[in-house]
Formats: C-alpha cells, sequence, structure tokens
C-alpha cells in the first residue's frame, strides 16, 4: 500500500503541476531517470507524451519492457528505453532536449546528489520542470521513533544515511539544502509537496483499503503534503524546480 499511495500522490502532484506550465494538449517531451517499474512512465505515455527511460538497473529495464509489450502499439512508440545513469545524460542527450525531468526516488542513492541534478537541469529545455521525489531528512527520526527503534531515531538526527526497508544503504536530503541548489544549477524550486504522511508506517504487504476508505485516505494525505507543519515531516518530498 505504502508504494501504491506513493505513485498516487506524485501523479496527482504531478499532472497539477503539467497543467500548470504547459498548455492542454502539449506533446511533452519526458525524460524518466531512474524509472523503476515505469508506473510514472507508462502512465505519461498513455496520457500522449513522448517518454524516454533511463535506468542503469538492467532487471528493471526489462520489468518495464515486459509492461511495455502489454500496452497497445501507440503507446509503445511513445517510449523509449535506456540504459544508463542519471549523471551521464550528456553522453545521451543534447542540452534542452526534454520539456520534463523525472527523478523519483534515486536521489537517495547517490552518495552526492549535485553532479546528477546539474546533469539533469543540463538536458532540460528553458521553462521546463525538475520533478525530485527524495527521502526527507528531516522527518528521519519519526518512523524509527514511532517503531520505538531508539537508537536508529537517535542517529537519525546526526546523520542523513539509513538502512531503507529492503536493506540497501540509503540517504535522505534536506529540502534546505535542495532549494539551495536547485538555484545553482538554473532551476530553482518553484513548489514542493510532501509524501507519505499518514501511511509511512503501513506493512509493505498491507491490503488496499476498500474504495471509500481508499478515497479518504488518499484526501487526507494530499491535504496534508499541501499543508504546513504536515507537510514537513512527511517521510518523502516532491519537489518541482523550473529551468530558467
Amino acid at each position: 500500500m505504502r508504494n501504491t499511495v506513493r505513485q498516487a500522490l506524485v501523479a496527482r502532484q504531478l499532472d497539477e503541476r503539467l497543467a500548470a506550465h504547459f498548455p492542454v494538449g502539449r506533446r511533452l517531451r519526458v525524460l524518466d531517470v531512474g524509472l523503476g517499474q515505469g508506473t510514472q512512465a507508462l502512465r505519461l505515455a498513455r496520457a500522449g507524451h513522448e517518454i524516454t527511460g533511463l535506468e542503469s538497473d538492467p532487471a528493471m529495464l526489462d520489468a518495464v519492457r515486459d509492461a511495455l509489450s502489454k500496452e497497445p502499439a501507440g503507446i509503445r512508440e511513445r517510449v523509449r528505453l535506456i540504459e544508463g545513469d542519471g549523471r551521464d545524460t550528456g553522453a545521451h542527450f543534447l542540452p534542452g532536449a526534454f520539456d520534463v525531468v523525472l527523478c523519483h526516488g534515486v536521489l537517495m542513492y547517490v552518495p552526492e546528489p549535485d553532479p546528477m541534478l546539474a546533469a539533469l537541469a543540463r538536458v532540460l529545455a528553458p521553462g521546463g520542470l525538475l520533478s525530485l521525489l527524495v527521502r526527507n531528512a528531516d522527518a528521519l527520526a519519526l518512523r524509527p521513533g514511532l517503531t520505538g527503534d531508539w537508537d536508529t531515531a537517535l542517529a537519525a538526527f546526526d546523520s542523513p544515511v539509513y538502512t531503507n526497508r529492503i536493506g540497501l544503504p540509503a540517504r535522505a536530503d534536506r529540502r534546505e539544502t535542495l532549494t539551495t541548489t536547485l538555484t545553482a544549477i538554473g532551476a530553482p524550486l518553484h513548489t514542493w509537496y510532501g509524501v507519505r504522511v499518514f501511511t509511512d508506517l503501513a506493512a509493505d504487504d498491507a491490503p488496499a483499503p476498500a474504495p471509500d476508505d481508499w478515497d479518504r485516505l488518499l484526501a487526507a494525505e494530499d491535504r496534508a503534503g499541501r499543508t504546513d507543519p504536515y507537510r514537513a515531516v512527511a517521510a518523502l518530498l516532491h519537489l518541482c524546480g523550473v529551468r530558467g
């Protein structure tokens, strides 16, 4: 359920930003860096946009190819998949090649985010949208604290490094630091949201709620993700910068 909540909220927020920044009906050039299972990429392809997926994990690419093979031909033709690292966009794409760049759930596995962010901004067209989904370092102690894991909670106050739920080492980011970086690379922060304020403690295999409950859950999460002080303690931050 946690991933379903994440994807649903990011989709709402992203669609809101696209509607605000681009004319209705415009076919956008979208780069999805580290596209994972391709949830957002396939969704945007179905909406008529041209998608390029850049993924460093061959197994993930195979999973997306399999999902893409089940789509109608018109959608398959709008998706291009490339094996590669987001830090090496200059080797694959010309400057200003994309209207939208997505980088969701990737920076937490990058020891130093600035080079990747600069590489992403380089391929973003003027007025283009950079969408980042990151682990929130300002709320890193919250999950272990609420579960009574006091050692991990105390450590989270002093370091952005943590071990995620699947046992991998990862790193969280602070909104203030990313705001400074986005300004420096010419894609200053325009809007930001919190993602998973209430449901971050849900079990990975928790069943989806009934439709009415699901609608209320998303409504509460959506409201919290837009409202201070709640969004500041969300597990994830969705930051949207605009290329100057």
